[in-house]
């Protein structure tokens, strides 16, 4: 059977620069099954989920709905809920959680204040705290946006559990359907697809430590899709995998080609041209959907600068 991740695949479409993008994750648990807009075709209200959307909107907050791997059967409305809140941008990443039974408090947050990476709306209107367990496995197994998320994250999300790995979720939807299995791993941020469980692994072993695993990496959602593709670029190219090392100072320039300059928390930096591509052949971009040529993120060159070089107006 042809799906959108099997036609991906085999023509070996490139991951980097393909991730959702969002400073800040809300993730609120709604069991049972999930439609294609999960926040309101569920069983969560629908007018908060529309509430929620018109908060987040503009703020850089992504709402997501969470639920534990395995049967979804409706069982009704949860007595608790458990909530996560994560900052994914360098220097100031941070993951809370907190539990409700009223998940229309979460209008109570200030999105704004959440976006820009300040908890304390987040622990003040839900008794939250710093998360203290493992770090998050975010699995996307909606099939009602998209089959091959079914298919191929359910059995990721379920394998994951079995083997006693803590911290594995499903969530809602997380971009790129036709790179099933995809995968956000929380507080950093980064996400990940064509997932296979000994790489999740792997890479959430290294989330402990304080890395970052390249090797399947979409990029980080801190950043918009060329700084993505640039932030990996620059690890590759200066083998530098701590997750905490480098961030985006700036990003010049428009489709299809941007400048994109990194640094290192030891001074260096890095000018990385981006160019935005159309891939071919055409291929499925979703399973059910026509023939497209979904944009990718090359980058052209990577080149250490200076300090004083981006401080130069005339080179910027």
């Amino acid at each position: 059977m042809s799906t959108c991740t099997t036609a991906s695949r085999d023509l070996d479409e490139p991951l980097a620069g393909t991730a959702a993008t969002a400073r800040t994750w809300l993730l609120l648990e709604q069991p049972g099954p999930w439609g294609p807009n999960a926040l309101t075709s569920s069983h969560l209200d629908p007018d908060l989920g529309r509430a929620l959307e018109a908060a987040a909107d503009g703020t850089g907050v992504r709402i997501a709905l969470i639920r534990r791997p395995g049967r979804h059967a409706d069982c009704g409305t949860p007595a608790l809920r458990q909530l996560y809140a994560a900052h994914t941008v360098p220097g100031k990443v941070w993951l809370h959680s907190a539990t409700t039974a009223e998940p229309e408090r979460l209008l109570d947050l200030d999105f704004t204040a959440l976006g820009l990476g300040d908890p304390h709306t987040f622990d003040a209107s839900l008794q939250g705290r710093p998360h203290t367990g493992d770090p998050l496995a975010l699995v996307c197994t909606n099939g009602r946006r998209d089959r091959c998320c079914a298919l191929l994250g359910r059995p990721l999300a379920a394998e994951l559990t079995a083997s006693g790995v803590d911290g594995v979720w499903e969530v809602t939807h997380l971009g790129g359907h036709r790179f099933s299995p995809t995968l956000l791993v929380l507080p950093f941020g980064y996400a990940y697809g064509r997932a296979q469980a000994p790489h999740v692994k792997e890479v959430l072993h290294g989330v402990r430590e304080g890395r970052v695993v390249v090797e399947g990496c979409r990029g980080s959602s801190a950043w918009e899709r060329p700084a993505q593709a640039a932030e990996l670029a620059v690890r590759t190219s200066a083998r530098e995998y701590a997750a905490d090392a480098l961030t985006v100072v700036r990003t010049d320039g428009a489709a299809p080609r941007w400048e994109v300059t990194v640094a290192h928390t030891d001074g260096r930096l890095w000018r990385v041209l981006v160019a935005q591509g159309a891939s071919l052949p055409p291929r499925p971009e979703s399973c059910g959907s026509g023939l497209g040529s979904p944009a990718r993120m090359d980058v052209v060159s990577v080149r250490e600068l200076h300090a004083a070089v981006v401080a130069d107006p005339a080179h910027c």
